[in-house]
């Protein structure tokens, strides 16, 4: 029986920093590293098209360093360089592979990455490259979240996949709530009312109003991407009431 074809012509994938530390949330973990780049690799063989938004949490957080004393502004484009060597890292584990990979920065750092321009970015998709966005939206006071929604709306993507350690988006906190229940499905405007913190307000704002569909599923277990992108059941579905 052949494969079903992908559900999805080109995806979004958001990547928080704490995935690229694996079990500890710090540094970079090779070996999850390199299972993060076979699963984009495998679903990039399926002609999907790729584009990848990381976070920077396991190297400095903006909000840490406030919460010292430091000015926000500071805090933030720290922050922001922090996303450019996860970048850097996951361009390097995806070329190993021999998956051919362009790294767009929004700020400008030439001798590791292009500018982030729009008609770039959409000829290197088209062209079957796996792109990856560093630096967030190159400004302070914006989530790594929100510079996702805004890239999948730049470059019109299908979906955006949010690649957790957690399989879905749960009505409680699964660890301190033993009756938490998964959500299979979940609108931006309960997300929001119920204050749930997969995204920040502005992220789900966003994308509820360029309607935008968002799969939050856990990324560590082999294949899920696969599988979303293939049409299966995984994680929650966030989406705008309508659709």
């Amino acid at each position: 029986m052949p494969e079903p074809a992908p559900i999805y012509r080109r995806i979004l994938l958001k990547l928080s920093g704490e995935v690229m530390g694996g079990e500890s949330g710090h540094g970079i973990d090779q070996g999850t590293l390199d299972l993060m780049a076979a699963e984009i690799d495998d679903v990039r063989k399926l002609g999907v098209e790729i584009a990848i938004v990381l976070g920077g949490g396991n190297i400095f957080r903006g909000l840490a360093g406030t919460a010292e004393g430091m000015e926000r502004v500071y805090g933030d484009y720290m922050g922001m360089l922090a996303t450019v060597i996860n970048a850097i890292a996951l361009q390097a584990a995806l070329e190993r592979r021999g998956c051919e990979t362009r790294l767009q920065s929004a700020l400008h750092i030439k001798e590791v990455a292009e500018p982030y321009i729009r008609r770039r970015a959409m000829r290197h998709l088209e062209k079957g490259r796996v792109l990856i966005f560093a630096a967030g939206t190159g400004n302070p006071f914006f989530t790594t979240d929100t510079a996702a929604v805004l890239r999948a709306a730049e470059i019109d993507a299908d979906a955006i996949l949010k690649g957790t350690n957690v399989d879905g988006v749960y009505t409680a906190d699964p660890v301190l709530d033993p009756n938490a229940k998964r959500l299979r499905t979940l609108t931006y405007m309960d997300a929001i009312k119920n204050r749930l913190r997969v995204m920040d307000s502005t992220a789900f704002s966003l994308s509820m109003d360029n309607r935008l569909k968002m799969v939050v599923f856990k990324i560590g277990e082999r294949g899920n991407i696969r599988k979303i992108v293939l049409g299966e059941e995984i994680g929650t579905l966030v989406k705008e009431d309508s659709q």
